[in-house]
């Protein structure tokens, strides 16, 4: 029997082994009818096929091929540009000629179900076939250097080109619909969840792709593809856009490929965060009734078709005849929040302030109404309560608390930045012109630095902070790294900012510093408060 040789230089030795087996194996075939078979079985044009394409890969994969980058097209244009500006040898022009091919450009071409013809199906902003204006949606391509295509597959055509040196010429004939100058879009949108091209199965041209993180702000160039925007970053002076999938097709994604969720209650050891107190919150055990301002079966709903993918956004910056922007915070129990609220609170009392809480429970000897909290009434609670004048309200030892939306507009109304800290339901409702929030995620460390710092730091056992004070215990630390997990999953598209306390003073040097630029920079919030 013949020797396989698998070595570059004889890519058809196996072959000729195949070819060779019938021959080889007549001696120990006992029948005309068997030789047959092994000659058809062995002849067969598509195991050559197969063959000839394991040999072809292996081949390929001795070369140790690198991938192609994301963003290959706009290297390729600006490397090209640059070679045009400085005198070029035979190597230059050569990889300029290669780096021209069409497939590199930034147009793309489909078959119309209806015609039959191939038209260009997508023009890329900014590039070659854009800055041309030679070439528009919908045109019909009809040669390509000479050659008809008017019988060949989209990916035919895209060899053609691949395999084209110098020059290219097309035949086209112009689309029917006569379209406008195309302006570029001023739409931005800050993207809501993390997007790469290269893990996207559907993208049409993964080169083609941008990829983003949650909270990156992009320009919209264009919207004429249902399916595929084009967009590019906003701080980005390049011209060029790049593919994202459009909102309806990715929240139509996300609705189809998402679990249902079912968040178990969080378990709670009744105990605060000691230090500075004047906004309502309640763990889930404490509570029997803790709600938003606007919970409703019309709200329940809301949040089942609330999906995170784009929102769109506008640059806004504070004017001085403006209140204040709201400040939320939101963070597990424990993190630090209120140490963090009373930092600046101590730091400038004339420029920020907090809301007094409203309850119904009885005064105690050392309180005064109106700066601990505003007592009241059952029977004027609950009414309030039905007129929706509490941003979140409950129940705690058989006592209501809550925090009304006039006491956080008494607050701006003073001139003063109102810093608050609510549950994560109740932020949407607060996403108003009206109260423009700016919303700040306090975040634990890891678990090692939280037993760490906060070996020797203790806790309030009561949500009324009048209870004792007790060190925190090995369920704290799990609790709150569950709690923050917990929060960050469902409601991180809603932060603009995430804050890790792993160090007091430096945490409240960088919460100072971003609170600073919120009222001297310009920020980017969602268009629809402008409309709200």
């Amino acid at each position: 029997m013949p020797a396989l040789s698998t070595g570059s230089g004889n890519d058809s030795g196996l072959y000729e082994l195949l070819a060779s087996l019938p021959a080889q194996l007549q001696s120990h075939v006992n029948s005309q009818e068997d030789l047959t078979f092994l000659r058809d079985m062995f002849g067969e044009k598509s195991l050559h096929s197969l063959v000839k394409i394991h040999e072809k890969l292996q081949h390929y994969e001795r070369q140790s091929p690198t991938p192609i980058l994301q963003n290959a097209v706009t290297l390729a244009d600006d490397l090209t540009e640059d070679l045009h500006n400085t005198p070029m040898n035979s190597e230059m022009r050569e990889l300029v000629k290669l780096l021209s091919q069409p497939h590199l450009k930034g147009a793309t071409i489909r078959r119309d179900e209806h015609t039959g013809t191939i038209v260009v199906a997508r023009i890329m902003r900014g590039g070659a076939a854009d800055r041309s204006g030679l070439i528009h949606i919908g045109d019909e391509l009809r040669e390509v250097n000479g050659i008809v295509v008017d019988d060949k597959r989209p990916e035919e055509i895209i060899q053609i080109l691949a395999q084209s040196q110098g020059a290219i010429t097309f035949k086209i004939i112009p689309g029917i619909k006569e379209e406008t100058p195309t302006k570029e879009s001023k739409m931005f949108v800050r993207t809501l969840f993390d997007y790469d091209p290269n893990e996207d199965k559907a993208i049409p041209c993964k080169e083609a792709g941008l990829s983003f993180k949650k909270g990156d702000v992009l320009q919209i160039v264009s919207q004429d593809d249902a399916t595929w925007w084009q967009a590019k970053q906003e701080c980005d002076a390049n011209l060029r856009a790049a593919l994202i999938p459009s909102k309806q097709f990715q929240e139509r994604r996300f609705a189809l490929g998402r679990p249902v969720a079912l968040v178990q209650p969080q378990k709670s050891s009744n105990r605060r965060s000691s230090g500075f107190r004047r906004s309502f919150r309640l763990s889930r055990k404490d509570k029997k009734a803790n709600k938003s301002m606007y919970e409703s079966k019309r709200s329940e709903q809301y949040e089942t078709a609330d999906i995170p993918t784009y929102e769109e956004v506008v640059s806004y910056q504070h004017q001085p005849n403006e209140n204040y922007r709201l400040v939320v915070f939101v963070g597990p129990s424990g993190v630090g929040l209120n140490e963090l609220k009373q930092k600046l609170l101590i730091c400038d009392p004339q420029h920020y302030g907090v809301t007094v809480p409203y309850t119904t429970r009885p005064k105690r000897s050392q309180e005064t109404d109106g700066v601990e909290y505003h007592f009241i009434s059952k029977h004027l609670f609950e009414t309030d309560v039905q007129n929706n004048k509490f941003i979140e309200y409950g129940e705690y030892r058989g006592n209501l608390y809550g925090t009304s939306i006039d006491s956080v507009r008494f607050v701006l109304a003073q001139n003063k930045v109102c810093l608050l800290d609510v549950q994560c339901q109740t932020i949407k409702h607060l996403r108003t012109l009206e109260f423009k929030p700016y919303v700040i995620f306090i975040k634990p460390p890891s678990l090692e630095r939280l037993r760490e710092t906060r070996k020797n730091a203790k806790i309030i056992s009561s949500k009324d902070d009048k209870g004792p004070a007790k060190p925190f215990m090995e369920e704290d630390f799990q609790e709150m790294m569950k709690s923050a997990e917990l929060i960050e999953v469902q409601s991180s598209h809603l932060f603009d900012k995430i804050l890790v306390n792993d160090d007091l003073s430096v945490a409240y040097k960088e919460l100072k510093a971003t609170l600073d630029d919120l009222e001297t920079k310009p920020f980017w919030i969602p268009v629809n408060w402008l409309h709200s």
